[in-house]
Formats: structure tokens, C-alpha cells, sequence
């Protein structure tokens, strides 16, 4: 969040200050402080899940690493699929290009 939304978000919610922008200075901490507890607890969800956090500072960063993860993990669960699918009109021949077709699409 930058510092003028959260100026806005203050002047909606009523906060006086007397002194101009830095009568601020408690709420700009008091946003740092519950900035790092949102991200905490979303490291710790992802964590708890399974799911690497990545370089994430931010908690935008952390669920950005939780979106990529969840896409890598339906690729190679629809590409193991496709691989272990025993259809005779599915050869080997269509099957593994199909795969890789799947997994290859995670490096784009």
C-alpha cells in the first residue's frame, strides 16, 4: 500500500492529525507493523500447506509464489495423467508429447 492510500484511508476513517504529514508517522509504523503480521501469516498458511513462500516481502509477492505453485502442481498433475492413462487409442506415442506438451507450458 503506498503511503497515499494510506493517507486516504485515515482521513476516511477519521484520523485527526494536527501537524501535517507527519502527525502520520504512528500510522505509517502502525501499517509496517500490520503489514508484517498479514504477511506472517500468509508465509505461515503456505508453509502449513506445503507451499514454498519464495522471496516473498510482501504478502502481494507471497500469494503472486502461492498462485505460480498451484499452477506447477495442476500441470504436473494433469501431465502425470496423460501419462499414466491406459486408453488404447492413447499410445505411448500421444501420450508422452502430450505431457510434455502440459509441463512445457510452465517455462513460458
Amino acid at each position: 500500500m503506498t503511503k497515499d492510500e494510506m493517507i486516504e484511508l485515515a482521513k476516511q476513517s477519521g484520523w485527526e492529525y494536527a501537524h501535517g504529514e507527519s502527525g502520520f508517522e504512528p500510522l505509517w509504523a502502525f501499517a509496517n507493523l500490520v503489514a508484517e503480521k498479514e504477511r506472517e501469516a500468509v508465509a505461515n498458511w503456505m508453509m502449513n500447506k506445503g507451499f514454498s513462500t519464495g522471496h516473498g516481502e510482501s504478502t502481494k509477492d507471497l500469494l503472486d509464489e502461492l498462485e505460480w505453485q498451484i499452477a506447477e502442481r495442476e500441470r504436473e498433475a494433469c501431465a502425470n495423467i496423460c501419462e499414466t492413462l491406459e486408453l488404447p487409442e492413447w499410445p505411448d506415442k500421444v501420450r508422452q508429447p502430450l505431457a510434455q506438451a502440459i509441463r512445457a507450458r510452465g517455462q513460458e
